[in-house]
């Protein structure tokens, strides 16, 4: 029996990244290939080869992307871009929730923005207690100068936006504000810091791939490398 379960977890080890793995390329590459649709039905791959095949969505999506691209960084596509944001401003409703998108996607995908570009060490939810945290700019206005306000805080003191994420699902977590003084840069990347979260601290950086732990019958736990 022990060798049994010792198989058993060993083969989903090897089986369940995988299978994951697949399970996500493959809705990606349907989701993209339902970009084809957009075309004429004269003009879609399906029709005038008789035959599907999978990932050409994929392509057109990038030349889509690419040309809308190229387009927007020119002096005329630029100006069409800039009257097309004035436009959905003028929207309402519409204005709401495209104002909100815009700034997160400006944030994230700007080659300007900060946002997730370091990993920080911060102590949360109390005092003793670390986590890994990003990087996400810095508060200004009206919340700077209360936070300058706050007691033992100063007008010269600087505070950072921080993202503090949950595991093993990074995509929620808690937007706070702290000192920078509060914070401890790490020099792991963005993606190795992700990679630490979602293993719930398992997989370290820089550290044994694959550690193993005990714990003995008193309690003590000890880590070991493979």
């Amino acid at each position: 029996m022990p060798s049994l379960r010792k198989w058993l977890f060993s083969g989903l080890l090897v089986l369940v990244p995988l299978i994951i793995t697949l399970w996500v390329l493959e809705w990606v590459v349907s989701t993209l290939d339902q970009t084809l649709r957009i075309l004429p039905t004269s003009w879609q791959p399906d029709q005038f080869l008789g035959i599907h095949i999978p990932g050409l969505g994929v392509l057109f999506a990038l030349v889509v992307v690419l040309s809308i691209g190229a387009l927007a960084s020119n002096i005329i596509g630029n100006k069409l871009v800039t009257w097309w944001h004035a436009l959905l401003h003028r929207i309402p409703v519409v204005r709401s929730i495209y104002s909100g998108v815009k700034q997160v996607s400006d944030t994230l995908f700007s080659e300007k923005g900060n946002a997730f570009r370091k990993a920080l060490l911060v102590q949360w939810p109390h005092d003793g207690m670390w986590t890994i945290a990003f990087l996400t700019g810095s508060p200004a206005g009206e919340v700077l100068g209360h936070l300058q306000g706050t007691p033992g805080a100063g007008e010269h003191d600087e505070f950072l936006s921080v993202y503090v994420p949950t595991t093993p699902n990074p995509t929620g977590g808690y937007f706070v504000m702290l000192r920078k003084s509060a914070c401890i840069e790490l020099s792991m990347s963005v993606d190795e810091a992700l990679t630490y979260i979602v293993s719930m601290g398992v997989i370290v950086p820089g550290g044994p791939k694959n550690p193993h732990i005990q714990v003995a019958a008193d309690g003590a736990i000890t880590t070991s490398s493979s």
